[in-house]
């Protein structure tokens, strides 16, 4: 993979987190975010550096970008369709304002279900990517999480990741899993 991608790269990191109602000013938040973000933001989108960096490395991996959405794109016509951000509890809100907020996916686990550090890699020689950790797939790469590894009722530390690809810096990562990280960890 590294041979393949030099720029690609895992970024992690583990907060405490429960899955939580989001407070009212998360909520509000997301209000704020879905008035700033109308369809004309939507159409520029993909123009934009961050969001084309992952259109490009989904064609490079053999994803179509107009079939299965970056991340970014996937959240926006969610916010199209429903007039807004609908709130999903504070974890999935965290992702949400991270998102939307620099470009940069960010994806939840329960950390407790980890063993050692997580890597993109393929399931099988010649088969799709996945992000694993030392015991095999927690998700595929920008998509589904194992259900094992979902953040579930049970969940008291929550590993927060980021994948980095080509034309996409490490500061606008960094942001990301802090804004994520910000949110989940708030809470009371």
């Amino acid at each position: 993979m590294a041979a393949e991608f030099p720029e690609l790269a895992l970024w992690r990191l583990d907060v405490d987190g429960v899955l939580a109602r989001s407070p009212d000013e998360v909520r509000e938040r997301l209000r704020d975010l879905a008035n700033r973000f109308r369809g004309a933001e939507a159409m520029l989108m993909r123009t934009r550096p961050i969001p084309h960096a992952y259109r490009v490395f989904f064609r490079h991996i053999g994803l179509d970008p107009d079939a299965q959405r970056t991340p970014v794109e996937q959240r926006a016509l969610e916010r199209l369709m429903h007039g807004g951000f609908r709130s999903a509890g504070v974890i999935e809100d965290g992702l949400t304002v991270a998102i939307m907020e620099t470009g940069v996916p960010v994806w939840a686990l329960d950390a407790a279900n980890l063993r050692g550090d997580l890597e993109v890699r393929e399931s099988e020689p010649g088969d799709r990517l996945v992000v694993a950790d030392d015991s095999g797939p927690v998700a595929v790469l920008f998509g589904e999480t194992v259900p094992a590894h979902a953040v579930s009722r049970e969940t008291r530390r929550v590993a927060l990741y980021s994948i980095q690809v080509a034309g996409v810096s490490s500061i606008h990562v960094e942001e990301a899993l802090w804004l994520a990280a910000t949110i989940v960890e708030d809470i009371p």
